[in-house]
């Protein structure tokens, strides 16, 4: 497990952990060289322009999920004690792609945990749901994502909706799973919510209408 950090180091206000994704069980170690650790290197830069702000982005142990040990789960929490110890009394928002996501979503119970930004989380049925009571939660899906199932994701969220009323989940038209066809997209989703939901800025609208939505219309909206 290694740490990058950076962003703000003084005078620290909120957190950003970033999480990478993986594959449902491998035991290989994770480096900073995994294509699924670089494609979440920009979100992270992006997000580390922003006064304040700490991002921490996770390398994992390992590249797999790996039930029943969940590694990558183990790994977060790890993370999070030590931002605890780091930053004691701030919140904070986690960002994750495909596992994770998954991972994002779980770790949510965490008590300085105020938000989750999942990008084609990887979300099978049965994924809990419980954690997300009283925090906030973006979900955006490709809908050409052949990976992860975004009709997964949007059955995810609509049980999600039943624990917390702060759940929004955006269809991102014409785009796969490795977020590269329409990056800029996926980049403004994740700043827009993340700082929203730190309180750098105000949480943006767009998000905020999607949230008061009933179902199915705040979880299908078109992006």
């Amino acid at each position: 497990m290694k740490i990058s950090k950076g962003g703000a180091t003084t005078g620290v206000r909120a957190v950003a952990l970033v999480l990478h994704g993986g594959q449902e069980v491998s035991k290989k170690p994770a480096t900073v060289f995994y294509p699924a650790y670089w494609r979440m290197v920009p979100f992270a830069r992006s997000l580390r322009r922003t006064p304040h702000l700490a991002v921490w982005q996770l390398c994992n142990t390992y590249r797999g999920w790996n039930a029943p040990e969940l590694d990558a789960v183990t790994d977060a929490r790890r993370v999070l004690e030590e931002i605890r110890r780091t930053h004691p009394g701030v919140p904070v928002a986690l960002v994750g792609h495909s596992m994770g996501g998954r991972v994002a979503l779980r770790v949510a119970d965490d008590p300085r945990v105020v938000g989750v930004c999942a990008l084609a989380p990887w979300t099978p049925e049965g994924e809990p749901v419980a954690q997300l009571a009283g925090r906030t939660v973006l979900i955006a899906h490709g809908d050409r994502d052949r990976t992860t199932d975004p009709a997964l994701s949007y059955t995810y969220a609509e049980r999600a909706k039943e624990v917390t009323d702060r759940v929004a989940r955006f269809d991102v038209r014409g785009e796969a799973h490795a977020l590269l066809l329409r990056y800029p997209a996926w980049t403004r989703l994740v700043r827009r919510f993340t700082l929203g939901v730190l309180g750098a800025l105000p949480l943006d609208q767009d998000i905020v209408d999607a949230m008061a939505k009933p179902v199915p219309d705040g979880l299908r909206v078109p992006v």
